[in-house]
């Protein structure tokens, strides 16, 4: 964004594959640059410290997974607000749980970005960040009237791009088939558990492909042609897509 400062971001997640990808949106969205990458929340933690205390202006923005190895993405959380680190927070998770949304609001979080979700979504979503600051730093004193537009900017509802005939309600299902340990799946499997077609699953899986979060290989083992099944792409938690 052509005369004015890239928006400095962290991007916090243990799956290498992930936080590559989530630094490679970051990079891709104009007027945002990735200041560094994390594995865990104590690595966060040390790196917003170290940043903090360098005197280059220090970072902007975490995008913060929830699910991570040594602590919950709640408790970096809370340590960053106990620091005292002028950051903003935005939670980028698989996780579907009214408590976390809460727990998260009541902690600053300004953006909820739940996986699966396209390049496309992503980007919208840090426009609007983009936008709430504009909208704050933007007036010298603020007035009920720009505060209430800066705050609207983090609200306005996402656009669903999805091929015709394909629901949200039904796509987040299918999702969640790839919830917990489990990796792989064909559509007639999936088909019975939600009590669709086949043809129905199947297509909702490949949407799942074409946006990167899961992958397509054949099973082998069975009389006559061998099944499709998809298998989640990365992590041990639904992938979010490169």
């Amino acid at each position: 964004m052509t005369g004015q400062p890239s928006i400095r971001t962290v991007v916090v997640d243990d799956d290498p594959m992930n936080a590559d990808a989530h630094a490679a949106y970051v990079n891709r969205v104009d007027g945002f640059v990735t200041a560094g990458i994390a594995r865990s929340g104590g690595a966060a933690l040390e790196l917003l410290r170290r940043t903090a205390a360098s005197g280059d202006g220090g970072v902007d923005l975490v995008l913060l997974d929830m699910n991570l190895p040594d602590l919950p993405g709640m408790e970096v959380c809370r340590r960053i607000r106990a620091l005292r680190i002028p950051v903003d927070i935005i939670a980028v998770t698989a996780v579907r749980d009214v408590a976390l949304v809460r727990d998260a609001v009541s902690y600053g979080v300004l953006v909820y970005l739940m996986k699966p979700f396209t390049f496309a979504m992503f980007s919208e979503k840090l426009g609007s960040y983009r936008a709430f600051r504009d909208g704050l730093e933007g007036t010298a004193v603020p007035t009920q009237r720009s505060v209430d537009q800066a705050i609207s900017s983090l609200r306005r509802a996402s656009a669903d791009v999805l091929d015709k005939g394909l629901t949200p309600e039904t796509l987040d299902l299918v999702a969640r088939a790839f919830d917990g340990d489990r990796t792989v799946v064909s559509a007639r499997e999936l088909g019975a558990e939600l009590g669709i077609a086949r043809g129905t699953a199947r297509r909702y899986l490949e949407h799942l492909v074409d946006v990167g979060v899961a992958e397509r290989t054949a099973r082998y083992g069975t009389p006559g042609r061998p099944e499709i099944e998809y298998r989640r792409r990365f992590g041990s938690a639904p992938a979010t897509p490169q």
